[in-house]
């Protein structure tokens, strides 16, 4: 969860993510001591970066080059919920979660306080889905919980061979457009209908076609493909 872009990887070293975007990033603010505690207001959250890799899981020791700054990290504090109309919207995630975001809005703050730690405001629309334990890995990836009306599909692999028995390289290979949905999200919260979630009109098992450079796509380091993306974006149930 490599990155298109800036964008290096949601899971550090052991594992992929990309999308197609274009990246518009805001520069850290530093938050100069005395200053120890920055608190959201609104609809944002304060996250914890997680701490970059500099080990495989086998325990092999990683180059700097090689070491892939992570877009996960700790829930630490939550807004007031409050939005410009006045609305009071209550969030889904808790302090102490384990979350995987997406940089590729202009709804964000990267933040690092004067003992070095470093934080990102962020909206929770903006974030993807809530992970199983703490120090999340890519091997995680497969128990992902999405949030809003985000679903988590398992990606469909591409034939290697066409008909005519003709091996296809990696550049000719088309990027998949079908999975198995493994797991949907509470659904994305409504004001119109008394503040409840619309309800995911998807559910695990489902076989789908999803637009073609929808969402974020994650590899575990054992080669399973996967993606998440709203429920929109997904075309139709095969």
């Amino acid at each position: 969860m490599q990155t298109c872009l800036s964008r290096r990887g949601v899971f550090g070293a052991s594992g992929k993510a990309s999308r197609k975007a274009t990246v518009v990033r805001a520069e850290a603010i530093s938050v100069p001591a005395p200053f120890t505690k920055v608190a959201p207001k609104g609809d944002r959250v304060l996250v914890k970066v997680a701490e970059e890799e500099v080990k495989t899981r086998g325990g092999i020791l990683l180059p700097p080059s090689a070491i892939k700054k992570p877009t996960s990290g700790e829930v630490v504090q939550l807004g007031d919920g409050r939005v410009g109309n006045g609305e009071i919207r209550p969030f889904y995630l808790k302090p102490g979660q384990t979350v995987v975001y997406s940089k590729f809005g202009f709804m964000y703050q990267d933040l690092k306080l004067s003992n070095g730690e470093e934080y990102i405001l962020i909206r929770e629309d903006d974030v993807i889905g809530i992970m199983p334990r703490a120090n999340a890995q890519a091997d995680d990836v497969p128990e992902l919980q999405p949030l809003a009306d985000r679903v988590l599909i398992k990606v469909e692999e591409v034939a290697d061979v066409t008909m005519g028995g003709v091996i296809l390289p990696e550049a000719a290979k088309e990027r998949p457009l079908s999975g198995t949905v493994v797991r949907v999200g509470p659904g994305k919260y409504d004001k119109d209908a008394e503040g409840k979630r619309r309800t995911v009109p998807l559910a695990p098992g489902d076989k789908v076609l999803y637009f073609k450079y929808a969402g974020d796509n994650m590899e575990t380091p054992s080669g399973d493909k996967f993606v998440v993306l709203r429920s929109d974006d997904v075309l139709c149930k095969a």
